[in-house]
């Protein structure tokens, strides 16, 4: 855990914000109409691009970041998504250190990894835990359920979102983003393969665009006979955990237990893998949907709504 604490610190910055009032929900500072709020962040890209939470940077005016030499600079943002809490801000400064991405696809229950951030202002602190769980659900600020989230027990604080959580290898497998107070030992992440996905509409648009059917799930595996017997093209799939009312997946007939297998004819072994299909241009079209009903295989069809964003 050394090695991985030493490979990831250059990486990992402090964020100090400017909000104005009304867009952090914090007390103003007198006469001056803004307050400040700080968080975490790594480095993702050699030449700038940062990883941290939509909420730690959501509405700032400035965005000042503080890397791991002491060296300060402005950094703009790049684009925010409330959806999954994800943001990218970018800074303009040499010999900069990217960490190294993992799989968050090949993380287990049990599997040692770190914590690194900067909670209530100590810098770089590290904490250490195991991974709790896998396909958690979290609900987001803007009302939407994240998939896919990760639990583990490393200790996160306030200053510690959006900051890395990594592997004894020192790769990061998530971005640290919740922690349920009073509890003990309750804290979440954001897998790194839903992260780097937002990342790239987050630099390509600003912002990402989504349709989506109106389930919450989790990744969950496929018996082999099952696989074998529909001639089915992965050993996984989406579990439906609950499906909101009047949505299109209530509308199309899919019930809670069921697994999501194909969607437009595309395998879906996953969460990551529904939400990569789930794209703008599939609101308001006829796609073919394929689950697992107990052991039967049903062909449904369904049609996404175009994902109302709300700030």
């Amino acid at each position: 855990m050394i090695s991985a604490s030493e490979r990831i610190s250059p990486s990992v910055v402090n964020i100090e914000v400017q909000q104005e009032i009304g867009s952090s929900g914090r007390p103003a500072q007198p006469g001056n109409g803004q307050t400040r709020a700080g968080g975490s962040g790594f480095l993702f890209t050699p030449d700038g691009f940062i990883f941290t939470n939509s909420h730690v940077v959501h509405g700032a005016v400035r965005i000042d970041v503080a890397l791991a030499d002491g060296a300060r600079h402005q950094a703009e943002l790049v684009g925010d998504d409330p959806d999954t809490d994800l943001a990218v801000i970018r800074i303009a400064a040499p010999n900069l250190t990217a960490a190294r991405l993992g799989d968050s696809s090949r993380v287990r229950v049990g599997q040692l990894v770190i914590a690194v951030g900067n909670p209530y202002g100590f810098q770089y602190s590290v904490t250490a835990g195991v991974v709790s769980a896998l396909g958690r659900t979290l609900r987001s600020a803007s009302g939407r359920l994240i998939d896919g989230v990760i639990q583990t027990d490393a200790a996160l604080n306030p200053g510690n979102s959006g900051g890395p959580l990594v592997t004894s290898a020192g790769e990061v497998i998530g971005v640290n983003t919740a922690v349920i107070m009073p509890a003990q030992g309750l804290c979440f992440a954001i897998s790194i393969n839903t992260a780097t996905f937002v990342a790239a509409s987050l630099i390509r648009e600003g912002k990402v665009r989504r349709s989506f059917i109106g389930v919450a799930g989790q990744d969950a595996p496929l018996h082999r006979r099952i696989v074998r017997y529909h001639g089915l093209q992965a050993e996984s799939g989406l579990l439906v955990l609950s499906v909101e009312p009047d949505s299109p997946a209530m509308r199309a007939g899919l019930a809670e237990g069921d697994v999501i297998v194909s969607f437009g004819g595309q395998p879906v072994k996953g969460v990551d893998a529904l939400h990569k299909l789930l794209t703008s241009e599939r609101a308001g079209e006829r796609v073919p949907l394929t689950v697992i009903r107990r052991t039967e295989k049903l062909s449904l069809e369904i049609v996404p709504a175009e994902s109302r964003r709300r700030q």
